[in-house]
C-alpha cells in the first residue's frame, strides 16, 4: 500500500487511468496531480484552475483528462505533457462532477447551478443543458452504451436522462438526504447510489424501482463503484470502505485505514485481517473494559 503526499489541501477526487498505471487527484489546493501508481511517485502537477478542483476523469483511451472546479469551469488536459487543451465555460456555479462518454466524444458535467451539461469533447462546444433537478447536481455517470446519463443531486433524487435528446426518462426517489454518487452496473441494468442518509441503494434502471437498500455505514456514503456484475464498493465519511454482494445486499468486507499506514478489515464471517500497525488498534469491549486481541487466543486474526 502507498500514501501519496504532495497536495497542500483536501483531496476531493481521485481516478485511475484505464491501464491502472497512473492515478489523478484533484484538490482544494486548486491543482490536479498525476501519480505513478506502483511507486507513488508524483509525475506532474497541472495548474490552471483558480479554485478547488472537485472532480477528475480520464478519457476512455487514457490520453486526456477532464476536471471540474469551483471556478465554474471544466478543463481538458493532455496527460503526457500536462498541458491544458481547453477551458469549457457555461456553468454559473461550481462544477461538482465530470464524466467522459464511453466513446470519448462527449463530456458530461454536473453543477451547483442545478444543471447537467453535455459538451463535444474535441472542440469543447456546449451541446445541451439538462434541467430538472432543483438543487446542486453532485454526480453524473454515463450508461455503458452511452445512450443514457444518470445524475444525483442534493434534492435527494437520481435522474436518468436520454443523452441524445436531454429528455428525463426516470426520476428515482427513495433516499432521504443528499445523493453524493451514482454508478451504472457493467451491463447497464442497474444503478447504485450513495447518500448522506448513510445508505447505498441499488435500482433497476429501466423501471426506477429500488431493489436493495444496503445499510451499515455510520456516515455519509461519498462514493460507490461496481466491481464486476455482482460486487459493489462504497466509501464513507465513517472512515471505512465496504465491499457488498449486490444481489443479496450482504456486506462481505469492511476495511479501515488507520494511522502509521495501518489497516484492518473484518469479513462477513467475523474473521479479522490486518497488518501489524492496524492490529494495534483492534480492541474488544466488555462493559466498560477494553481487551486486546491477545486476550482471546481462540480468535482468528490473519
Amino acid at each position: 500500500l502507498k500514501t501519496l503526499e504532495g497536495h497542500t489541501d483536501w483531496v476531493r477526487s481521485v481516478a485511475w487511468s484505464k491501464d491502472g498505471s497512473k492515478l489523478a487527484s484533484g484538490s482544494d489546493d486548486n491543482t490536479l496531480r498525476l501519480w505513478e501508481a506502483a511507486s507513488g511517485r508524483a509525475l506532474k502537477t497541472l495548474e490552471g484552475h483558480w479554485n478547488w478542483v472537485r472532480s477528475v476523469a480520464w478519457s476512455p483511451e487514457g490520453a486526456n483528462l477532464v476536471t471540474g472546479s469551483d471556478d465554474n469551469t471544466l478543463r481538458v488536459w493532455e496527460a503526457a505533457s500536462g498541458r491544458a487543451l481547453k477551458t469549457l465555460e457555461g456553468h454559473t456555479d461550481s462544477v461538482w462532477s465530470v464524466a467522459w462518454s464511453p466513446d470519448g466524444r462527449q463530456l458530461a458535467s454536473g453543477s451547483a447551478d442545478q444543471t447537467v451539461r453535455l459538451w463535444e469533447a474535441s472542440r469543447g462546444d456546449a451541446l445541451r443543458t439538462l434541467e430538472g433537478h432543483w438543487l446542486a447536481v453532485t454526480s453524473v455517470a454515463w450508461s455503458p452504451d452511452g445512450a443514457k446519463l444518470a445524475s444525483g443531486s442534493y434534492d435527494h433524487t437520481l435522474r436518468v436522462w436520454e443523452a441524445a435528446s436531454g429528455r428525463v426518462l426516470k426520476t428515482l426517489e427513495g433516499h432521504t438526504d443528499w445523493v453524493w454518487s451514482a454508478a451504472w452496473s457493467p451491463d447497464g441494468a442497474h444503478l447504485a447510489s450513495g447518500s448522506s442518509d448513510n445508505t447505498i441503494r441499488i435500482w433497476e434502471a429501466a423501471s426506477g424501482r429500488v431493489l436493495k437498500t444496503l445499510e451499515g455505514h455510520l456516515g455519509v456514503v461519498t462514493s460507490v463503484a461496481w466491481l464486476g456484475a455482482n460486487r459493489l464498493a462504497s466509501s464513507s465519511a465513517d472512515g471505512s470502505i465496504r465491499i457488498w454482494d449486490a444481489e443479496s445486499g450482504r456486506c462481505l468486507l469492511t476495511l479501515w485505514q488507520l494511522p502509521e499506514n495501518g489497516w484492518l478489515a473484518i469479513r462477513d464471517d467475523l474473521r479479522f485481517i490486518g497488518n501489524e500497525q492496524g492490529k494495534r488498534y483492534l480492541m474488544f469491549s466488555s462493559g466498560w473494559a477494553l481487551y486486546p486481541p491477545s486476550a482471546f487466543p481462540e480468535l482468528e486474526i490473519a
